[in-house]
């Protein structure tokens, strides 16, 4: 029975979507890069964030997206909304993992180079820019499309 049910899914798949082709795409920032590793049409997003020593990215919410960080190699604080309504900084600990969810305000600030493993859902809506060391406004979605998303480094 399982092999049938099995059988009867391998039938419905389209293999000429397969692919191993790898895959990159490298989005300098102002305070660092992004390595995206997934394509565009996936219903999740997989980067690394590189984040210089002694940068902080925006003070920022999200609308739509959420995201999950993981602390690869560095040191870097998050500063993140509690449930009380108030940011805190918690000192990223490597090997666990820290989740922000849709509206939860957030920011990284490397203490030293650091990598940061983000998975989440496809990178829609807007990024609401509350603070920024670079002057940026409201990351749209017309925005992404450009290169570097429109910012100069």
């Amino acid at each position: 029975m399982v092999n049938q049910a099995l059988d009867d899914f391998l039938k419905t798949l389209d293999k000429g979507n397969f692919t191993n082709a790898p895959y990159i795409k490298k989005v300098e920032k102002p305070w660092g890069y992004e390595l995206i590793f997934t394509p565009d049409n996936l219903p999740y997003t997989g980067k690394i964030i590189h984040i210089n020593s002694g940068k902080r990215l925006s003070l920022q919410v999200h609308d739509k997206k959420q995201e999950s960080y993981f602390l690869a190699n560095g040191e870097c604080n998050l500063i993140i909304e509690n449930s009380k309504g108030n940011l805190e900084t918690i000192k990223m600990e490597k090997g666990v993992g820290y989740t922000m969810l849709v509206g939860q305000k957030h920011r990284h600030q490397a203490v030293t180079d650091c990598d940061v493993f983000e998975v989440s859902t496809p990178e829609s809506g807007n990024t609401y820019r509350l603070e920024d060391d670079f002057a940026r406004s409201t990351e749209t979605e017309e925005i992404r499309k450009d290169p570097n998303r429109g910012w100069s480094t």
